[in-house]
């Protein structure tokens, strides 16, 4: 047992958080150099704890006994109210209720440090930030909050309730009381004897042990924790005696009303488009149960990101005309080329990057599922997590938290500081998960800062929620995520030192694309010379196969440099992302030559009838045959296998809208490229075979057609609206759900596949376009195997 005398606390001193020898852990409610917080002696303590607990309890009892007899009937009645006889049945409960969401952010707004360290004016907006018209008023969300807080012990949400807390604790408008060598148990107490019971450390063998990892209270927040609870749950069953206001209260318990079955409310979607909505999610989070960790949904998150970065042109510093309205000199027609080569670089470095990042999380979510499986009989909240489980959790966990710290200084650099998004700056101190929920709140509340979000900044507020949304996953692992801080301290060394390892596999990769022969391939890629025109919507002519023929020449002669300059440079790249992907047995898809059609009578006597396959109007090619054949290369010098002779490039006087032309292969090389071109068809061929036929409407086949677009079967491809894809896509078995910023995350429901997938939504406008189409088209093609000729319109 420990002994309070063992450690001798000194506010002002190192211990200054009850820990000996470890640095402060944070949320203690006070910091050296601040004046003493308010202490209270153990007997009082104990008291509250306990006449508070007595409540809790007692009101628990009776809003649970009486939604086991009339939950459906006070859903259909509340339901039923108009939003005015809502307000007038919460203010009499809840008297003064803030009127708007998140109060604590606006009270933090509103008064400045130096008010809340003399005693802030709106304690309650702090204390009880979920407790507000704005969100309560809604058809679903005192529902929500009767249902979870009623139908689980008080128990379940001691630490969701604290969390709740966390801005008005750093922000020092809520200062806790202070006593030393104890701890209160909340966690795991299913009784109003042990719930809030106060625990020496001298009195109980895992009493100081549950102090510092967090499992169990420090007494402030515990009466924190208890204050809230005791005033919201007598709050919930006057709501209900309010909407069951024919029935006197002494008679709602009788047993002439029978238990009934639980009624069930459907999870958070969007009220006009009725998808699934992380945004709705987050904000009915906090009337909801505690969710359970699931490393199922962070998975299929990271595994549906894709690697292919979005469009950065607009986001170049350059695009900024001067104070007297003038173009920046390298926009001027002498340096347009050097305008491409930083444009080129960014978007290729953040492709790779991205990969990279994206690949290495998703390696470490498979890891973390793996350890939660493996140990999943052996967890207990009052007893530590396995080692080997909270490494994994705590590696895990420091990945996402630096990484989205890196997208959140890449939004600074893309997002102007306009009134609308400064004030997000203020929040520097709270959980990185609030902040992009107040973002996305901001961005669907404010017309004026949505128009100022692009599709770039839209598409980089997806992806960090993505992020935050994984970080939020692992800290409702309670009660152990509580104790992660104090848990990493020992890691912070291991854990810099892997971040950096894992950096360093994939840096030659950033320093080689920034280097100055890679910059000089850059101008190859320059667009505005039309080398990449590509009238794919346009039917199929010798011009139009010329152009796109020319146009995959060009793209492919660029790609070969580039691949020239890398590998070579770039060091190692075997244990990357992008090995791993350009190792893959994928094709590209290339335009035929030209052949003139049939004549009339020709055409007649075939009688043969278009056919929507990925095969038709294109060949394949391996994807990254130079990648191969480098690294096969290197790798034959290190074991001593022959190495294949290297490529080389005629040197040719380039005309505007065509490119260098490559030497045609030895016959070594040119048998290894045509055997993987039949494995690439052969496979995609195998998958077509298996794939089933969808019977679809109207509406979604023609959003198929344009998708998997023909030129000899669709004469005339369009915009597809957005609305019409998310029908499209769950009419073949898919459930959308809406992230942040401009994604959306699709998750197989009704299909013999795992695999999930994330598309953008267009933005501003909610259409896309038709090449946009045909890239979502290939992107399904890839990931499913899906073409044209699988849709059918149903009779």
């Amino acid at each position: 047992m420990q002994s309070c005398n063992d450690h001798r606390f000194d506010p002002f001193g190192p211990e200054a958080d009850g820990l000996p020898d470890v640095g402060p852990l944070p949320d203690t409610g006070f910091l050296p150099g601040l004046p003493m917080p308010p202490t209270m002696t153990p007997d009082t303590v104990r008291q509250l704890c306990k006449e508070r607990s007595g409540r809790i309890f007692a009101n628990h009892d009776r809003l649970r006994r009486i939604l086991d007899r009339h939950e459906l009937t006070i859903q259909k009645r509340w339901t039923k109210k108009t939003k005015h006889q809502r307000l007038q049945i919460l203010l009499d409960g809840w008297p003064n209720m803030p009127p708007m969401h998140r109060p604590d952010f606006v009270a933090f707004r509103i008064e400045s440090p130096a008010q809340r360290e003399l005693g802030t004016q709106r304690r309650d907006y702090f204390i009880w930030p979920y407790i507000n018209q704005e969100d309560l008023l809604k058809p679903k969300t005192l529902l929500l909050m009767l249902n979870s807080r009623g139908r689980h012990q008080p128990c379940d949400f001691a630490a969701a309730d604290g969390e709740a807390i966390h801005l008005g604790m750093i922000t020092k408008a809520i200062v806790p009381i202070f006593l030393n060598c104890h701890v209160v148990a909340l966690n795991g107490m299913t009784s109003p004897e042990d719930y809030g019971k106060l625990i020496a450390w001298e009195d109980h063998e895992d009493a100081f042990d549950w102090f510092i990892t967090r499992k169990q209270f420090m007494p402030g927040e515990a009466l924190n924790i208890s204050e809230t609870q005791d005033r919201l749950m007598k709050f919930l069953v006057h709501c209900c005696e309010q909407l069951l206001h024919d029935i006197p209260p002494a008679e709602l318990l009788d047993d002439k009303y029978p238990v009934q079955p639980e009624p069930t409310l459907k999870p958070g979607v969007e009220p006009d488009s009725g998808f699934d909505s992380l945004a709705i999610m987050a904000e009915e989070a906090p009337y909801r149960p505690p969710g359970r960790l699931d490393f199922g949904r962070i998975e299929s998150l990271l595994a549906a990101r894709t690697s292919a970065a979005e469009d950065q042109y607009e986001h170049r510093q350059e695009m900024l005309k001067d104070t007297n309205g003038k173009t920046h000199l390298v926009l001027q027609a002498l340096n347009i080329g050097v305008f491409w080569e930083r444009v080129v670089g960014t978007v290729l470095v953040s492709s790779h990057i991205e990969l990279e990042i994206f690949s290495e999380l998703k390696r470490q979510a498979e890891e973390v599922k793996r350890l939660q499986v493996k140990y999943s009989g052996a967890l207990s909240p009052l007893k530590n997590l396995p080692e080997e489980y909270l490494i994994g959790i705590l590696r895990f966990r420091f990945f996402l938290d630096q990484l989205a710290k890196e997208w959140l200084n890449d939004l600074k650099m893309s997002v102007a500081a306009s009134p609308p998004m400064r004030r997000l700056f203020d929040l520097f101190f709270a959980r990185m998960p609030i902040v992009v929920d107040e973002l996305e709140r901001l961005l669907r509340a404010e017309p004026r800062a949505r128009d100022l979000v692009s599709g770039y900044v839209a598409a980089r507020i997806g992806d960090l929620s993505i992020l935050c949304e994984c970080i939020r996953q692992l800290d409702i692992y309670q009660p152990w995520a509580n104790g992660y801080e104090y848990a990493s301290m020992d890691l912070q060394d291991g854990l810099k030192k892997d971040l950096a390892k894992w950096r360093d596999g994939w840096a030659g990769i950033y320093s080689t694309i920034r280097s100055k022969p890679m910059l000089a391939n850059f101008r190859f890629a320059n667009p505005s010379d039309k080398r990449f025109f590509y009238p794919t919507e346009k039917r199929r002519t010798k011009e139009t196969v010329e152009a796109l023929r020319r146009a995959e020449a060009n793209l492919d002669a660029f790609w070969e440099k580039f691949d020239k300059c890398l590998h070579p440079r770039a060091g190692d790249l075997s244990k990357t992302a992008l090995w791993k992907l350009l190792s893959q047995k994928r094709a590209l898809q290339r335009t035929l030559e030209w052949v003139p059609p049939p004549s009339a009578p020709e055409q007649a006597k075939t009688n043969k009838p278009a056919v929507l396959s990925s095969q038709d109007d294109a060949i394949n090619r391996p994807l990254s045959t130079l990648h191969f054949e480098l690294y096969t290369s290197t790798a034959g010098k290190k074991s001593g296998v022959a190495a294949q002779p290297k490529t080389k490039v005629k040197k040719r006087g380039t005309q505007a809208n065509t490119s260098s032309a490559i030497e045609p292969k030895t016959t070594d090389e040119q048998q290894q490229q045509e055997q993987q071109m039949e494995d690439a068809a052969r496979n995609l061929n195998l998958q077509q075979d298996q794939q089933p036929t969808f019977s679809v409407d109207s509406r979604a086949f023609k959003v198929f057609r344009t998708l998997f677009f023909h030129p000899a079967v669709t004469s005339t491809p369009g915009e597809v609206s957005w609305n019409d894809f998310l029908h499209a896509m769950t009419s073949t078995g898919f459930r959308a759900e809406n992230l942040y910023g401009s994604v959306w995350h699709f998750q197989p429901s009704q299909l013999d596949v795992e695999r999930s997938i994330q598309f953008h939504e267009p933005h501003p406008v909610g259409k896309i376009p038709f090449p946009m189409a045909r890239r979502i088209g290939r992107r399904r093609a890839r990931a499913y195997g899906w073409f044209g000729g699988m849709f059918a319109l149903e009779k």
